[in-house]
C-alpha cells in the first residue's frame, strides 16, 4: 500500500519561497543572493537549489563582510560556495574604511555592524545589482513586520513604507525605476522555528557554533559575548568558559550567545520551540535600541 504524504506547513512555505525566487529571476535583470554562512542564508541556498538546479543559479552570491565575523562561519561560507560551484562577491567593510567611505567606531561598544549600510549600497551600485535576495523575516522584530516580500529602495537606498506596492494573491510588481533596487525576502513569512524545522527536515549542514560548545565568553548587559580581539572589554568584564550556542551569527561585536546544551538539530528545535524571546531580541545588542531608532536605520537602507 502506497503511503499518502501529507502536505505540511513547511511545504507551503517552501513553495512560496521558490515561487518568489523564480519571480526574481524572471523579472529582474541582475539580482544577487546575500549569503553570510548563517542559517537563514543557508536555507536560501537550499531553496535556490530546488528552484534552479540542475542549472546554475541565475545570480551570484554576495556577503557584506565586516571583518569581525566568526572565523568558523567564514570557513563554512567559503567551503559551501566551492561545493556549489557558484560565484561569490565579498563586499568588505574594511575596504570601505580604508577608502574613507565610512569612519570606524572606537571604544568598548564599537561595532562595524552599522557600517555595512554604505558597503552594501556601494556594492549594489558597483555591480549594477537591481535586486538583493535576503533572509530577513517578519518575526525578528516589530519594525520588520511592515516589510513586503518585494521591498523597494530609492536611489539613495532609502525605504519608504508608504511607497511600497500591494502584494495580492502572490502577485508581485517587480519593475524597478532607474536608480531603484529591491530587497527581496523569500522567507519573510517564516518563523525562527520554521527555519530550524526546515533545516532538520532537509538535514542541512550548519556552522558548528549554532550548536552547544565550550567557548570563552564574557557578560555584558545580560548577554554573553565571545571573547575576541575585536571586542574591547570594560573593567570587570572578565572572560570565563561556558557551554553556549549562537542563535544568529552576525558581527562578533554585537552578537551574543545563549547558555545551552543543545548539541543536535533535534535538541535545538526542541529548545527553540519552548522559548518566547526572538533570536534578535536575545542575542543582538544593536537590536536592543528603541523602535524609533530601528525605523530610522531602515529608512537609510540598513535592511
Amino acid at each position: 500500500m502506497t503511503a499518502i504524504r501529507t502536505f505540511t506547513h513547511l511545504d507551503a512555505l517552501e513553495a512560496e519561497a521558490i515561487h518568489v525566487m523564480r519571480e526574481v529571476a524572471a523579472e529582474l535583470e541582475r539580482p544577487v543572493l546575500l549569503f553570510s554562512g548563517g542559517k537563514d542564508s543557508i536555507v536560501l541556498l537550499r531553496l535556490a537549489e530546488k528552484a534552479f538546479r540542475p542549472g546554475r543559479f541565475p545570480f551570484p552570491l554576495m556577503h557584506v563582510d565586516t571583518g569581525h565575523n566568526f572565523g568558523e562561519v567564514i570557513e563554512f561560507r567559503d567551503r559551501r560556495v566551492r561545493e556549489l560551484g557558484e560565484g561569490l562577491v565579498v563586499a568588505s567593510v574594511q575596504e570601505s574604511i580604508d577608502k574613507g567611505r565610512v569612519v570606524e567606531e572606537s571604544g568598548p561598544r564599537a561595532s562595524r555592524n552599522r557600517l555595512q549600510t554604505t558597503t552594501l549600497l556601494d556594492a549594489i551600485e558597483e555591480h549594477g545589482f537591481d535586486a538583493a535576495i535576503g533572509g530577513a523575516r517578519r518575526d525578528e522584530e516589530r519594525s520588520r513586520a511592515k516589510e513586503r516580500i518585494f521591498s523597494f529602495r530609492d536611489d539613495f537606498g532609502q525605504w519608504n513604507p508608504r511607497a511600497q506596492r500591494p502584494e495580492l494573491w502572490t502577485l508581485y510588481n517587480a519593475r524597478v525605476r532607474k536608480g531603484e533596487h529591491v530587497r527581496v525576502f523569500p522567507i519573510s513569512n517564516w518563523t525562527e522555528l520554521d527555519v530550524w524545522q526546515y533545516i532538520k527536515h532537509e538535514q542541512l549542514e550548519l556552522p558548528l557554533i549554532y550548536f552547544s560548545h565550550e567557548r570563552e565568553v564574557f557578560r555584558r548587559d545580560g548577554m554573553l559575548y565571545a571573547a575576541s580581539e575585536h571586542v574591547e572589554r570594560l573593567p570587570g568584564e572578565n572572560p570565563f568558559v561556558a557551554s553556549v550556542r549562537f542563535r544568529t551569527v552576525g558581527d562578533m561585536t554585537c552578537t551574543g550567545g545563549v547558555l545551552s546544551e543543545a548539541k543536535s538539530l533535534e535538541a535545538v528545535v526542541a529548545e527553540i520551540a519552548t522559548t518566547n524571546v526572538t533570536e534578535r531580541g536575545e542575542t543582538r545588542a544593536d537590536d536592543r535600541a528603541s523602535e524609533a531608532a530601528m525605523e530610522d536605520r531602515k529608512r537609510v537602507g540598513y535592511f
